[in-house]
Parts: C-alpha cells; sequence; structure tokens
C-alpha cells in the first residue's frame, strides 16, 4: 500500500493515534489499575462458554480443522434468533459468518459500494468506520448526533443523500452514548430512505451495527431497523453478549423482505468479499459451537448495577453523565475543555478512561462498566476529587 494512502488512512483514526502515546498499553493489568478504557473483560468468562470451545475444540475426524465456509448449524442459529427477535422469516443462505462485527461491517461496505460511492455514518461513532469506508475507496458522509438525545436527524439525513449514495451506517444500541433507538425513530429514518431509494431509481442499504442488541438496561428491547426498512442489513458480533471480544465470530445476515433475486445476488458478493478479505470466514471450532453458545450473556444485572452506582455520583459532581439505555459506556463531560489533559490526569492517578475527542466528542469522556465492581467502585471514589485539580 502507498506510503501517501497509509497516512491517509491513519490519520482517520483518531483513537489510534492517541492511543499509540497513552500509558495504558503498557499499564494495563498491573496491580492497582483502575481500567476502564475499552469493553474488555475484566472477570473470568462465562463458564459454559469456555466448556463450549473446549468440548468443540475436541476433533471428531480427521477433516475437524479443514477448511469451513458458513457451517450450516451455525446459520441456522443465526435465522432462527433473528426470526425470534424480529418476527421476520431469516434464511439462513441469507446468513454470511464473518470474523466478528468488525468483519461484518467491512464485508458490508466492500460489498456494496465502488470507489467514490458514498457511505453515511454518524458521529459520535464506533473508532473504525471510517477508516473501514476510506479502505473500501468509499467517501465517508458524517453526520452529527446532538446529545443529549442523540437521535438521528431526518431531514438532515434526507439533506445528505446523494446519487452516489450506497449505503446508511445505524448503530443502536448506541456505542458510546448508550442510546437505544425506538421505533419512531427507526420508521422516521426508513422512511428517509425508502423515499430516496425512490428518487435515485435504486436501493439504497441500511447497514444495522448491532453488536449491542442484547446489551440493553431497565428491560428495555433494542428493536432492529430491519423491522422497518426492507433494504437493511444486519451486522452483528457474539464478542459483546460474551464479553469475549478476542474470539471473533458474527454475522451479516441480508433481510427477508429483500426480493429473492437481489437476495441471491447479495449471498454472492458476501462470498466473494470474505475470499478476497483474506478468508473472512470465523474459524471452526467457533462457528460448531455457536448453536451452544448463541444464547448465553453476560450478567447484565452486573452491568446496570454499576451503572446504578456511578451515573450519580457522577451527576452529584458536576459531570452531567448520560444514563446509558444499553451498551457498556457512561459518557461524562470533562471539567476541562481539553479532554485528552483531564483523562491524562486520570491515568496520572491510575485510573484509565477513554477521551471523548477519539470518537469525535471533544469535552466528553467513556467510561467502560465492564471493569470489575470494585474497579468501578474505586472510579466512583476517584473522579470526584479529580474534577477540581487542574
Amino acid at each position: 500500500m502507498a506510503a501517501d494512502r497509509i497516512d491517509m488512512l491513519q490519520a482517520s483514526l483518531p483513537f489510534y493515534q492517541w492511543y499509540g502515546a497513552s500509558p495504558h498499553s503498557r499499564r494495563a493489568g498491573e496491580p492497582g489499575v483502575v481500567d476502564l478504557l475499552f469493553g474488555n473483560p475484566h472477570d473470568m468468562p462465562i463458564p459454559a462458554y469456555v466448556e463450549a470451545l473446549r468440548r468443540h475444540a475436541e476433533p471428531q475426524n480427521s477433516s475437524w480443522y479443514a477448511y469451513m465456509l458458513d457451517h450450516p448449524a451455525a446459520t441456522e442459529v443465526v435465522a432462527r434468533d433473528l426470526t425470534a427477535h424480529t418476527g421476520l422469516p431469516w434464511d439462513r443462505d441469507d446468513v454470511a459468518m464473518t470474523t466478528g462485527g468488525w468483519g461484518a461491517i467491512a464485508t458490508a461496505i466492500r460489498m456494496l459500494t465502488d470507489p467514490g460511492d458514498e457511505v453515511i455514518y454518524y458521529d459520535p461513532p464506533w473508532f473504525f468506520y471510517d477508516i473501514l469506508v476510506r479502505g473500501a475507496e468509499a467517501v465517508p458522509v458524517v453526520l452529527t448526533l446532538q446529545a443529549p438525545r442523540f437521535s438521528p436527524d431526518p431531514d438532515q439525513l434526507a439533506a445528505a443523500i446523494t446519487p452516489r449514495t450506497r449505503a446508511v451506517i445505524l448503530n443502536t444500541p448506541h456505542n458510546p452514548s448508550g442510546r437505544v433507538l425506538d421505533d419512531s425513530e427507526l420508521a422516521a429514518v426508513a422512511e428517509v430512505l425508502s423515499d430516496a431509494s425512490a428518487r435515485h431509481g435504486r436501493p439504497i442499504h441500511l447497514l444495522s451495527d448491532e453488536a449491542y442488541r442484547l446489551i440493553v438496561m431497565d428491560g428495555r428491547r433494542s428493536a432492529s431497523p430491519a423491522e422497518h426498512y426492507e433494504h437493511t442489513l444486519v451486522l452483528y458480533s457474539y464478542g459483546k453478549q460474551l464479553l469475549a471480544p478476542g474470539q471473533r465470530i458474527g454475522y451479516l445476515a441480508i433481510s427477508p423482505r429483500i426480493g429473492l433475486a437481489e437476495r441471491q445476488a447479495l449471498r454472492q458478493a458476501a462470498t466473494v468479499t470474505r475470499f478476497v478479505s483474506s478468508w473472512g470466514f470465523p474459524n471452526n471450532v467457533l462457528q460448531r459451537a455457536l448453536p451452544d453458545i448463541a444464547h448465553l450473556c453476560i450478567d447484565m444485572g452486573a452491568i446496570q448495577r454499576r451503572r446504578d452506582h456511578l451515573v450519580p455520583v457522577l451527576e452529584e459532581h458536576g459531570y452531567e453523565p448520560t444514563m446509558p439505555e444499553g451498551t457498556f459506556y457512561v459518557m461524562a463531560r470533562s471539567p476541562d475543555p481539553d479532554d485528552e489533559a483531564f483523562v491524562a490526569r486520570l491515568a496520572a492517578q491510575d485510573l484509565y478512561v477513554l477521551p471523548g475527542s477519539t470518537v469525535n466528542m471533544p469535552g466528553w469522556f467513556r467510561i467502560s462498566l465492564t471493569g470489575s465492581d470494585a474497579m468501578v467502585e474505586e472510579a466512583a471514589r476517584r473522579v470526584p476529587g479529580l474534577r477540581a485539580s487542574r
């Protein structure tokens, strides 16, 4: 890859540039460090998950570790679960297994776009939308979600769509704000995309990033945009519900509301794209284990308990935190307009959180609730005293 292209792609990763200079990369895991930077596990994994991996790693025949495309048992469980969640009749042939949600997003963008086509996504974003769009030689078009509601503006979306728009990425539950978009918001987006698709004479696909679909609180249900818009591709990662992000398995699922001929073309495109993306299929053990692990989920009661402990403390001391409805994260305003400087002061006290500027929210910071109970308790103790330290 040419050096100028590498420089261009690296410039689209403010998180990468910041993290390279962060002491977290050297100090994470040391005694006394309160690590609330990423959605990484700090407790032992779900025992049933470990047992399933152990069981399916044991070879049953000589081809156990041979090349595997989409394992039928894996695609069947995905289709079954999507049908149960959405009420739509998902077909296992419309499921493409991927290397996590990351692989699903990359596959979707590459299979739908030609160089110069446009992909719309929303700020604040997941770190890597921009580089995945640019890596496919497509053009990112960025719209802003306004705090505190973080709701997509239908008029803003309609104005951003051009004849080159091929896809819109929508993330619900939304990282980093924790918003779970409701049916009225999803219906408004669907109406805009339906009108624009008809006007331009070709479908604009909605890429529904649902990695946190099961990571919801207060008894909520996270509706899928596929329930409202027919040209939807659902993109999913099992790494969140299992809190095992290093075990890369997810999927891309083509909505059954899309016509059969188009679905067949999209199936072929997904397969070819995964081939040219350095074999973008999950490994055999994870695919074989999926029917046994797809129903497992981390203790959402613990995540909600940590949220309910931390948010009032932040509110009391003037941090103006969000109250997440889903995901692992709480956003809060930095007392210093330079959020990176404030986060550095926290790091000097062995408390690691993410500066908002790395997700295009300058003046904010993000706290992960996947730290242990003890870590979250310690963070609630330390953060108030650091507010005035300048």
